[in-house]
């Protein structure tokens, strides 16, 4: 598996597929290449582009290294993109569009197109109530070997009922779930409280496209709206009859033609 330095020494693994333009995929919480949507995109988006699908730091392959900040992260995807030839676009999902939002505030020269779906941030007034001390909960639950209850708590924030969970955890899977269970305090810290972040996304300079799904809950595409609102000259668009879950085979066309134009 090829792997790239970051700057403060971790290990990012990652496929590489394609050829063209490189993109460069930023998964979202509880998502890594061997267990996600990532590896079915990059299989159709290959074909036009030279396409970089990665494990985020602690996640699958890649290693860690604390202390934990969101600009790690930012130099993990610089690492990337040095390893492409020096610019790429960069497409992120969930949590993940919210790093790679701020990728793109961080790295202006390097990234060129933005493109992001479902940043599950709050604008208005419509959305589910969340915790404000969700990343302490989190790091308390970690501190005391607690993993699995990260993973619940995690999944009751975004509206998992309790009977799945409870079936979740008799799965095969839990353990994976498990083993990355520390990455949804990054998660969480690269929410912020939660907020669209209005002064830092007008910071952005790139061509943007800012997705949700039609068939998602309101707020999803009223804080989309709000994000493209922010980044300036960005596009907004509804992905009719998707939703949180969005089909790959739907996205792909869209990124091909945004990113290719």
């Amino acid at each position: 598996m090829p792997t790239v330095t970051s700057r403060d020494g971790t290990t990012i693994a990652y496929e590489q597929s394609g050829a063209g333009p490189a993109l460069i995929l930023v998964d979202g919480a509880m998502c890594y290449r061997a267990f996600g949507p990532m590896r079915g995109l990059a299989a159709l988006l290959a074909p036009h582009f030279t396409v970089f699908a990665y494990d985020r730091r602690g996640r699958g392959e890649s290693g860690d290294t604390a202390p934990y900040a969101v600009e790690r992260e930012v130099e993990d995807i610089e690492a990337l993109i040095d390893a492409a030839g020096g610019t790429a676009c960069i497409f992120g999902m969930s949590s993940g569009a919210v790093l790679a939002f701020d990728a793109a505030r961080l790295l202006p020269d390097k990234i060129t197109k933005l493109a992001g779906y479902e940043a599950p941030l709050i604008a208005g007034d419509n959305a589910p109530p969340r915790p404000e001390d969700y990343v302490e909960q989190q790091t308390k639950l970690l501190s005391e070997g607690r993993r699995g209850d990260m993973v619940e708590l995690f999944m009751k924030l975004v509206g998992t009922p309790a009977g799945a969970i409870a079936g979740m955890r008799q799965s095969p899977v839990w353990p994976q779930f498990e083993a990355i269970a520390p990455t949804l305090i990054y998660d969480g810290t690269i929410m912020g409280d939660n907020s669209v972040p209005t002064a830092q996304l007008a910071a952005i300079r790139v061509p943007a496209l800012v997705m949700a799904g039609g068939a998602s809950p309101e707020w999803m595409r009223t804080t989309a709206y709000a994000i493209a609102d922010a980044i300036p000259g960005a596009e907004y668009r509804v992905l009719a009859g998707q939703t949180h879950e969005v089909a790959a085979d739907v996205l792909a066309p869209t990124l091909a033609a945004f990113f290719a134009g």
